[in-house]
């Protein structure tokens, strides 16, 4: 699997754009986008490089929630490389598969699980590669939020989720990856969550509530 940041020199305020392609460019992997930002230069980036022979462009989108710095260019996507769009929501693009969590989605050469997280947005999900550890997140890691903020339910579960993962790689939607030691951001974004007064306790381990 190769992972190329498309945003990575934007000079627009836009989210990382990652396309994911398999490591021998089969006509079985699937060029997959994770978000698709809002620079129109990643479509010359994408027209500019090598598919494999047979292949197309680009096979597929997966948003990892709908927002205009991670959704913008969908429709301009849509037109140029004809991409099948995953998303939670349709509520502001065209989506032709809509997620509802638990899928499992092929991209570039490898598999990955769809994990909803309805945290940042109700519509966020996380994306996980059990073989290679690699995890992407949107904006649903890290939490920072302090005390007084309130956490769906559903959010929390799926954090704890996360956690039982063996992650060795995250793909933020902002900023570096993290590579080496990511369940110390997973494990630090719950306990961000423990420490809120308005997190329900029962949510909680019982020896954590107090």
């Amino acid at each position: 699997m190769k992972i190329i940041n498309l945003t990575e020199d934007s000079e627009l305020y836009t989210s990382n754009v990652y396309l994911i392609t398999g490591d021998w460019k089969t006509l079985d992997d699937q060029n997959t986008l994770i978000d698709v930002g809002r620079d129109p230069k990643i479509i010359e980036k994408i027209t500019g490089l090598s598919a494999g022979v047979g292949k197309r462009k680009l096979d597929q989108v997966i948003l990892t929630h709908d927002h205009y710095d991670h959704a913008s260019l969908a429709l301009e996507i849509k037109k140029e490389f004809s991409p099948k769009i995953y998303a939670f929501s349709d509520t502001k693009i065209s989506v032709d598969i809509i997620l509802r969590g638990k899928e499992t989605i092929r991209a570039g050469d490898r598999l990955f699980e769809v994990i909803h997280t309805p945290g940042h947005t109700e519509d966020s999900v996380c994306l996980f590669c059990e073989e290679e550890g690699v995890l992407f997140v949107g904006d649903t890691i890290p939490v920072h939020d302090g005390p007084g903020c309130t956490y769906d339910e559903r959010f929390i579960h799926a954090l704890f989720y996360i956690a039982t993962k063996d992650v060795r790689t995250i793909y933020f939607g902002h900023g570096k990856p993290m590579f080496g030691r990511c369940n110390t951001i997973i494990e630090n974004s719950i306990k961000n969550i423990k420490q809120n007064r308005k997190t329900p306790k029962n949510m909680l381990k019982k020896e954590d509530t107090g």
